[in-house]
């Protein structure tokens, strides 16, 4: 089974039996995250979007570990510029690595880096690993293709923001949990800022009475699936 191991904000450490991954490691700034960049050991780094709340500490980790940042196109280049290893991808393509097969999909929000370069479209992301399904919507709002994501896809798990303002609401997540139909929710993006600070248990009530099931991960924790 692949272990997954909660960052903070939305960002997480995905260990299979053919390779180790982080997506979005936002690290340092992050007044929550308890992991630094040095303790990050990975093979990839996928790349939902290039705000600095997501390219966080991809860079310093990618050099660090020789791994390859997989991730929109314009993004990948503009991390490639920076001395990275690249894989770049565009929504609806997907390929098969060392570890897995990875998929983008839409996400309706931006994507820019934090010295203001334009990074492509923002996306959400499949990753079939030792032959489960995890989905990472990346920062996104509810959008009906959601149903469409579920239709064609078993999902194991799908990490799915709740914090609102920049991202999907409680209300809005809890639909898009039904549309998507995984066996497993961790929401995500909430409380790093004041701006998103929600209540977890909040999204977990509701999404339980639509009979989702959630788990609501604490910073640090790991989980298989």
């Amino acid at each position: 089974m692949p272990k997954l191991t909660f960052l903070g904000h939305s960002g997480f450490l995905v260990e299979g039996s053919k390779g180790r991954l982080v997506i979005d490691p936002f690290l340092t700034g992050n007044p929550l995250a308890t992991a630094k960049p040095d303790d990050i050991e990975v093979d990839y780094i996928i790349l939902t979007h290039g705000h600095g709340d997501h390219l966080g500490d991809t860079v310093e980790i990618a050099l660090k570990n020789d791994a390859t940042v997989i991730a929109p196109n314009e993004l990948a280049h503009y991390c490639n510029g920076k001395g990275t290893k690249f894989h770049p991808m565009s929504i609806g393509g997907a390929y098969t690595f060392p570890f897995g097969r990875v998929k983008f999909t839409i996400a309706h929000h931006s994507s820019s880096t934090p010295d203001g370069v334009y990074a492509g479209q923002p996306a959400g992301v499949l990753i079939n690993m030792d032959q489960k399904v995890l989905h990472h919507a990346g920062d996104t709002g509810l959008f009906m293709d959601m149903k469409l994501i579920g239709e064609m896809n078993q999902i194991d798990v799908s990490l799915l923001p709740i914090g609102d303002n920049f991202t999907m609401g409680i209300n809005d997540a809890v639909k898009a949990a039904q549309f998507l139909k995984p066996e497993l929710v961790v929401p995500i993006h909430y409380k790093t800022f004041d701006v998103i600070d929600v209540e977890p248990a909040e999204f977990a009530e509701k999404a339980h009475a639509q009979g989702i099931q959630v788990k609501v991960m604490d910073i640090g924790e790991t989980i298989s699936y």
